[in-house]
């Protein structure tokens, strides 16, 4: 049997967007050798009240984070639909689109996976894609009954297996886990201290030049001015 071509899925607020989220992005692709990683941020997340850039600030942010990389694909479609963004919906418009004969791979870090049926429609998601979890070396999972008796006849250690089937399989993945979040780049922003290297030039530029997570004022740093004087 040939082996199906693979996509990744990676959703998250990018709120902002990070090289966590861009090494964990990477590292996926090569170990499960997947063909491109569509990178899907959130309209409305169901789970939070609100996220602190708009979308299209988010947008804008992932697109400049991503840059001329062919493999890693932006996907707006979350924030194009407006309302909630479930991935349970995503996931069936991007099966209709790519067809039966691809397999898709949601990518999720390990404490997603833990409240995995807190999602909308979860056990649905079986039927759509298979799940990679992204898990740091102390990583535990902590399944609720329900949860455990759906993953774990699901469970494979080898990789390849996942091209033999478009969906329905469980993969745990060692990634390299940055120690970074959206969370604590937004306070240092907040706070005037500086996030240089824990996301890309890029994106600290964007967000600079128009004032996101500042509370009203600038949060620009001596060190950082050199960014915004570039063309």
């Amino acid at each position: 049997m040939k082996p199906l071509r693979m996509i990744g899925i990676f959703g998250g607020t990018f709120d902002p967007v990070h090289n966590g989220h861009l090494r964990a992005a990477v590292e996926s692709m090569e170990h499960l050798a997947l063909d491109r990683i569509r990178l899907l941020p959130a309209g409305t997340p169901p789970h939070r009240s609100s996220t602190h850039a708009s979308a299209p600030h988010r947008l804008a942010m992932l697109q400049r984070a991503v840059g001329d990389c062919a493999n890693l694909w932006l996907d707006d479609r979350e924030i194009r639909r407006g309302g909630y963004s479930y991935m349970v919906d995503t996931l069936r418009e991007i099966r209709k689109e790519e067809g039966s004969d691809v397999a898709l791979l949601l990518l999720i870090g390990q404490d997603a996976a833990n409240a995995l049926d807190s999602w909308h429609e979860w056990r649905q998601l079986f039927h759509l894609t298979h799940i990679v979890i992204m898990r740091r070396p102390e990583s535990r999972h902590v399944y609720s009954g329900q949860l455990f008796a759906e993953i774990q006849p699901r469970l494979v250690g080898d990789s390849h297996v996942l091209s033999e089937s478009s969906c329905g399989l469980v993969l745990p993945l060692e990634v390299t886990q940055l120690a970074i979040s959206s969370s604590s780049i937004r306070q240092l922003i907040a706070t005037g201290a500086s996030p240089r290297f824990l996301l890309p030039d890029a994106v600290m530029d964007y967000i600079y030049r128009h004032g996101i997570y500042s509370a009203g004022k600038s949060s620009v740093t001596p060190a950082d001015r050199s960014l915004l004087a570039a063309p």
